[in-house]
């Protein structure tokens, strides 16, 4: 059984199509803001897709039009400006943005595993440096499934694979979020068994991408260069 890689980013920017923007008049700020979009994670998400000849699937619609990454049901799929339209309008939104991406993610990983392969996925993610007055103690965050042992090894080692290329920067598993916590990784667990699937959330600390310059152009070479060494040799249990 031989490993493939998928990389997907599902706020990767924060556009909202012409048909939807009444929706969020005096809303501009918001969709500037972190609550819009991940800043950073399509830029990680295209670096780690290159560097493992991986395929990348990824969204630049505006997590605030409906959030690619929560389940159907989740009381925050929708915001506070999509969640009162009309249900005929949440449902269009839902047919034409969220179900064609969910879908064309979860298809390609079926592909993988019918063709014996073991599909091993990251969610390109970011998170910003402080929420609700509380100061986040962590450069980089990597979530999974603690019931899952291959997860729990490839994130060990990706962990150690960082801290040694980067001791400056505090690497830390299932944090700033648990991985179990409701997410499209969460959902394809529920899909496809330990064996073969591997799912893990990558959380860059948005500081480092607003820095900008030499810093995140090093940090956007390291995950990547980290995770290469930690599949090298990877224990396949699962």
């Amino acid at each position: 059984m031989a490993d493939h890689f998928l990389i997907t980013c599902e706020h990767g920017d924060n556009r909202i199509p012409s048909r939807y923007r009444h929706l969020f008049l005096g809303s501009e700020a918001l969709l500037s803001s972190p609550r819009g979009y991940d800043p950073g994670a399509l830029t990680m998400a295209r670096g780690l897709a290159g560097a493992l000849t991986a395929s990348l699937h990824f969204s630049t619609i505006s997590r605030l039009l409906i959030d690619l990454n929560r389940s159907i049901g989740h009381r925050r799929l929708y915001s506070e400006a999509t969640r009162n339209a009309p249900a005929e309008t949440r449902r269009a939104i839902m047919q034409r943005y969220y179900l064609p991406y969910r879908r064309q993610a979860e298809a390609a990983i079926a592909e993988l595993v019918a063709h014996g392969h073991r599909a091993i996925h990251i969610s390109s993610h970011s998170f910003t440096p402080e929420l609700d007055g509380e100061v986040r103690n962590a450069d980089i965050g990597l979530l999974y499934d603690p019931a899952r042992i291959g997860e729990v090894a490839l994130c060990r080692r990706w962990q150690a694979a960082l801290i040694a290329r980067t001791p400056e920067l505090r690497v830390r598993r299932n944090y700033p979020y648990t991985g179990k916590s409701d997410g499209f990784t969460s959902y394809l667990r529920r899909r496809f068994p330990a064996e073969c699937y591997i799912g893990i959330e990558l959380e860059i600390n948005q500081k480092h991408v607003f820095a900008h310059g030499r810093h995140w152009r090093d940090l956007r070479k390291s995950v990547p260069t980290a995770f290469g060494q930690a599949i090298t040799n990877f224990d396949r249990a699962g």
